[in-house]
């Protein structure tokens, strides 16, 4: 079957292929308009270099001693430390186990391990040559042309290097931050509690910076503001003399001025009152708590400035505001939707070994970060007599960015970096079948460490399942009335996450046409403000009697490490910005009706930082500089925009100190390993103007064949 292309969804961007020569029938994808085509076939064969590939010799690798004595002339290098994971697999418990446990061993004196704090134990990812070697002979897609020939043919490593651990630190006792890399390979040290397999491989202070914030402190946080006295007298004055009753939650401070340096470990809370101590199902978000500033020292968790400046009246409780059921809100809950069975008798279409997934021609490796959540690996696309085509190495949502307009305390500084500074990981939480999603599902655990270094698991917190999508593809031919309809299939990989009083629930969805999309669905609770009453604001929406929600936008930043038919790190990719452009009235168009596509080379980072634009139908495609289509044009994959604007701020906006990168919405940047973030690693209380993104790219450096991410 040769199903068509779809319309890209205007809710979310969305990456597919670009135009060119369509799919015949019978390959994976078929023709479709300039906006919306299938992925552009090569006309080179490459059958006769799978021939080639798979008559090479082939030999069993040597053990590390003999291959040093007798080495090749030209071979893969011989690795030396076993492992049963694929180099991209997540941290298992038992490797956040040992990272954690060989850093603690490393502490000088029992002051310095007790004073550790964990904040982040990850994965430190590998070269890419690493992967590309692992994925040739060790575990699958077991690929052996993503390596360089060698003459007399490849030579198989026995084994492959260690993986390592990345560790961020905090010691509570010194305010410093610290970053480690441990080696998860064999007994080197030991500790109180007995042997243990890992050896530190580096570890140095990250001056003038702070991590993000973890949930113990949150905890903790809210307890000390409950005790403060002066707090208990100013919610009296509110009627509020329960402190059950009254939620805490702290905020970063962001930064203003030089009185939120990361010199200091800093929080300015959100108060909320609940009407009801003992319901769990009350939504407390529903009543604000205005007038009250507080300023928390989080490193020894004391309150260090308090005031009460504005008495605002709490809002009257509304039976809307709750979860319960409809009846305790005065409504019915609905009871005329009857049973929608989603079944997959003979089980789901797609298979999984470890976190290697195939589905329809796709393959791609799943990856989870405590900051990122979810992370896709390695996608490729399986085609026919071409074989597997990469189209990325790595695909993730690296930072969110929520800045309020409203221009009254306190809601001038919300402005959250949810990655940066809390966790998209470490906030998932675990789905249910039934509920968060539907059919025939895999799950996937996550592991983390927690604040002291404990391991905690969340249950099912990545789900993989098949959805039925609809109509791909139709046509009825009206001179015999034949009718042909292809349903849409499609895969999608999901996490949840709960920051504060808002869910995000993040998607990433794989079609049969070739098409990639990302979406990002916002669910949960405002974030809401309290009002005297008969007032209304100007910069929100009143939603219920004295309450109001703030006007607010949420910016994510998806971080896009292409490889169009690309082996790992090959540097054959390059951006081109599409427009379509009317002509001008004369000879060539007379009837001044004719339009069309205009591309431009994207040649360095300074040209690379471009906006969408709608009345062009602006897009973009990365293209392989090295390989065509069977029409001889390069091959490649577009980049669609959904909806989307710029920050509405002002340039001098505060927050645009620290998220710069948000005043474009594309930029692209040759791959380096250790730009990760757009606005650094550590956004919490950052001081340095424009760190990340728009710094990197001063460099200007070329983009015309290289290596890109796009961001």
């Amino acid at each position: 079957m040769a199903p068509a292309p779809q319309k890209t969804t205007p809710s979310s961007a969305s990456c597919h292929p670009s135009s060119g020569a369509s799919f015949p029938p019978g390959d994976a994808a078929s023709s479709g308009t300039a906006v919306s085509a299938g992925w552009s076939v090569a006309a080179t064969d490459h059958r006769d270099d799978n021939k080639a590939a798979v008559a090479s010799v082939i030999r069993p690798g040597d053990s590390v001693a003999d291959a040093s004595a007798n080495p090749p002339a030209k071979v893969v290098p011989i690795m030396l430390r076993a492992q049963t994971s694929h180099p991209l697999d997540p941290l298992s418990a038992a490797e956040i186990s040992v990272a954690v446990a060989t850093v603690r061993a490393a502490g000088a004196t029992p002051e310095i391990r007790d004073s550790m704090r964990f904040v982040e134990v990850v994965l430190l990812e590998p070269d890419k040559t690493v992967v590309a070697l692992a994925d040739a002979y060790f575990f699958p897609p077991f690929q052996p042309s993503l390596l360089p020939r060698t003459k007399g043919g490849p030579v198989i490593p026995s084994k492959l290097p260690a993986r390592r651990a990345r560790l961020v630190t905090y010691n509570k006792k010194t305010n410093e931050t610290s970053l480690w890399v441990v080696e998860l390979s064999e007994v080197h040290a030991v500790t109180r509690g007995g042997h243990h397999r890992g050896k530190v491989i580096s570890s140095n202070v990250i001056p003038d910076v702070q991590p993000p914030m973890d949930a113990s402190e949150y905890a903790e946080c809210e307890a000390v503001v409950k005790d403060f006295p002066p707090f208990i007298d100013a919610m009296k004055k509110r009627g509020i003399v329960d402190m059950d009753l009254v939620m805490v939650d702290p905020w970063c401070v962001g930064y203003h001025s030089d009185a939120d340096a990361p010199s200091r470990r800093l929080a300015k809370p959100l108060i909320f009152c609940r009407t009801e101590s003992d319901c769990p199902l009350e939504n407390g978000y529903a009543r604000p708590v205005e007038g009250i500033y507080i300023l928390v020292d989080m490193q020894n968790m004391v309150v260090i400035e308090f005031e009460d400046r504005k008495l605002v009246p709490l809002p009257p409780a509304d039976p809307l505001r709750n979860y319960t059921p409809g009846e305790t809100r005065g409504g019915v809950d609905r009871s005329d939707v009857k049973p929608l069975q989603i079944v997959q008798p003979e089980g789901p279409s797609f298979r999984v070994n470890g976190y290697y997934v195939e589905w329809q021609k796709w393959n791609f490796r799943i990856g989870f970060t405590p900051k990122e959540g979810l992370v896709i690996h390695s996608v490729a696309y399986v085609d026919g007599s071409r074989g597997r085509r990469p189209v990325a190495h790595r695909l993730s949502i690296v930072e969110m960015v929520v800045p309020y307009g409203d221009p009254d305390d306190p809601h001038y500084r919300k402005n959250a970096f949810d990655a940066g500074e809390d966790g998209l990981g470490r906030n998932a939480h675990s789905l249910k079948k039934g509920c968060d999603c539907l059919g025939y599902i895999k799950y996937f655990d996550a592991h983390f460490t927690n604040f002291t270094g404990g391991v905690e698991t969340i249950e099912n917190c990545v789900c993989l399942h098949e959805e039925d999508h609809g109509i791909l593809w139709k046509h009825q031919d009206w001179r015999t009335g034949f009718a042909e309809v292809r349903r849409s299939r499609r895969l999608t990989v999901s996490f949840i996450c709960t920051v504060a009083n808002y869910e995000y629930g993040f998607f990433w969805h794989f079609y049969q046409d070739g098409k990639i999309e990302a979406e990002v669905k916002l669910t949960g609770i405002l974030s809401l403000g309290a009002l005297p009453p008969g007032e209304v604001r100007k910069y929100g929406t009143m939603i219920a009697p004295g309450l109001y929600a703030p006007v607010h936008q949420h910016f994510f930043v998806a971080r896009m490490d292409m490889a169009v038919d690309c082996k790992p790190g090959e540097p054959f990719n390059q951006v081109v910005e599409m427009d379509v452009k009317v002509e001008g009235p004369g000879k060539n168009n007379v009837h001044n009706n004719a339009f069309y596509a205009e591309e431009m080379l994207l040649k360095s980072e300074q040209q690379a930082m471009r906006d969408c634009n709608p009345l062009t139908a602006r897009h973009w495609i990365v293209r392989n500089t090295r390989t065509v289509n069977r029409n001889g044009q390069l091959t490649g994959f577009k980049l669609v925009p959904g909806s989307n604007c710029l920050p509405l701020a002002g340039s001098e906006a505060k927050f645009l100190r620290r998220a710069a990168f948000l005043k474009h919405n594309l930029w692209v940047t040759p791959y380096a390993r250790d730009e990760r973030f757009p606005g650094g690693e550590f956004p919490n209380q950052n001081p340095r103007v424009g760190e990340g993104l728009p710094t990197w790219v001063k460099q200007n450096r070329p983009l015309e064949e290289t290596d890109v991410v796009l961001w």
